[in-house]
């Protein structure tokens, strides 16, 4: 099974002012999207990039022709003499289907983490993993994000996902420099067995790293990304141990969040059928 081609009548799943979000209906949109992962992970973060990756400007893998690509477009660009303005991406998540997955070897994570008991112990339930997210960094606010999370509870409805997951980064590769940070999501959203996934032997870093009384709530809460206090705020849960991505310069952890379990407060503030920036 592969993925269905980019369809170039693929609706808006949402506006907000000068702001959409959809999927990429072109090969074009999806490379300018590489283009946006390069810009983030590799000039303003610390990811090393191959010969090929620093010549293309394009940070790009196998997966990428498995998956959609949700993008967040600016329409509010110059228009420049005798050609179509076209749209500025500004952020980008990707989105891979259990079926797609399966079909083609596994998920992106996997590399990281053993899905496999988790993905077992539920086999009814469809899953969706997430990845791959940025915004540039003038976009960094709350309507980008606020879209991004509609593109993807919109995504979500439409393939009737049961469970959401993947990998959340913290910058840096040194786990004892990020010991709060770690920790607090060790003794505050560690998943429980029937979600718990666990970092590939090989790799796993241990999350337990501060007794629970020797956190500070504050400090460990500034420590996290944004993307990750996002996923918290959903209700989600984080796995048992970290990996350190070398390449990419940062320490992974996984997210899984049950659609089930997503805070209610949420599921109005977006509409149950996703209408709020419809």
């Amino acid at each position: 099974m592969r993925i269905a081609p980019l369809d170039r009548s693929t609706p808006t799943f949402g506006q907000l002012g000068t702001l959409e979000v959809r999927l990429a209906r072109t090969m074009g949109e999806v490379r300018r999207a590489q283009q946006v992962r390069y810009e983030v992970f590799y000039e303003e973060m610390a990811a090393q990039a191959d010969p090929f990756t620093m010549a293309t400007r394009r940070d790009r893998d196998q997966f990428d022709s498995l998956c959609d690509h949700l993008l967040v477009l600016d329409h509010n660009v110059a228009t420049r003499r005798f050609r179509k303005a076209k749209p500025r991406i500004v952020g980008t998540y990707r989105l891979l289907r259990q079926e797609i997955a399966e079909y083609n070897g596994g998920f992106y994570s996997k590399s990281e983490f053993n899905l496999a008991p988790m993905l077992e112990r539920h086999p009814g339930l469809n899953f969706l993993e997430l990845g791959r997210s940025c915004v540039l960094k003038p976009y960094r606010d709350k309507r980008t994000v606020e879209l991004l999370w509609h593109g993807a509870w919109s995504y979500t409805l439409r393939h009737n996902v049961d469970v959401l997951f993947g990998c959340a980064s913290l910058s840096g590769t040194n786990p004892d420099e990020l010991k709060v940070a770690l920790s607090y999501l060790y003794h505050h959203h560690l998943a429980p067995e029937e979600w718990r996934v666990r970092a590939l032997e090989a790799r796993h870093v241990d999350m337990n790293r501060l007794p629970v009384e020797e956190i500070d709530m504050k400090t460990a809460l500034r420590a996290l990304p944004p993307l990750i206090k996002g996923y918290l705020r959903l209700g989600a849960y984080v796995a048992d141990g970290a990996v350190v991505d070398h390449q990419f310069g940062t320490t992974d952890v996984m997210i899984v969040l049950p659609v089930s379990g997503i805070s209610h407060r949420y599921i109005n503030y977006y509409g149950a059928n996703a209408t709020r920036h419809a």
